[in-house]
């Protein structure tokens, strides 16, 4: 079964139809295949969901063998917010393939992703008019705040974790992004990883597991 993206799909280990998907996206530099390995983790639990982990759509420009959802590199907020509005298309056409192959509504869906994978998911999913089922966001933030606060179309439940220390993408985007959140009347969980960098630890792996056993069986 192929897609728009090129992506590393692992069915379900039930050799069933799958009941549910979680769509992953990686960070900035990153594929398919590195955010593959949490799925790995977690389809041992749940072996119903099918994993889809797509590559972004553009090489990257700061690392060759990678790809990036949008360039951050000498980019001004709003060439970022246009190229991830671009990005933002291919993901949700992604989505409507995984609803469509997989005969499943978006209700039985979950998207999330890692640093820049989280932020572009974020945006996508609450802007989508169908409401997909929840987002897992990891070490990641909001594009931009004032876009998206004029974007609102749906609310899915969500989930963000971020190491205290993280360097790459500070701790204040989950504070900042927490606070948007809440203003908006969103159901938000978040999690803090102590002398963590950027980074997913163990935690953060068995925690994202949690929330897609709770929302999606």
């Amino acid at each position: 079964m192929s897609y728009s993206l090129n992506t590393t799909i692992l069915n379900p280990l039930s050799k069933k139809k799958p009941k549910n998907a979680v769509i992953l996206c990686h960070g900035y530099g990153g594929d398919g295949k590195d955010i593959a390995l949490l799925a790995s983790y977690w389809r041992t639990y749940i072996t119903d969901t099918i994993f889809i982990c797509p590559d972004a759509p553009e090489k990257c420009a700061a690392s060759p063998n990678g790809f990036q959802w949008f360039d951050l590199m000498d980019q001004a907020s709003e060439q970022i917010l246009a190229k991830s509005l671009v990005a933002e298309n291919k993901l949700n056409k992604l989505i409507d393939e995984v609803k469509e192959k997989n005969n499943l509504k978006a209700s039985e869906i979950i998207i999330g992703g890692f640093s820049q994978g989280c932020m572009i998911t974020l945006q996508t999913g609450i802007k989508r008019k169908d409401k997909i089922n929840s987002i897992i966001g990891y070490s990641g933030k909001i594009i931009d705040v004032d876009h998206l606060s004029k974007n609102i179309i749906s609310k899915p439940n969500i989930i963000l974790m971020h190491g205290d220390i993280d360097q790459i993408v500070t701790i204040e985007s989950l504070l900042e992004a927490k606070d948007f959140f809440r203003k908006n009347n969103y159901e938000i969980k978040t999690k803090i990883f102590k002398n963590c960098e950027h980074r997913i630890p163990t935690e953060g792996s068995s925690l994202g597991l949690e929330f897609i056993k709770k929302n999606l069986y």
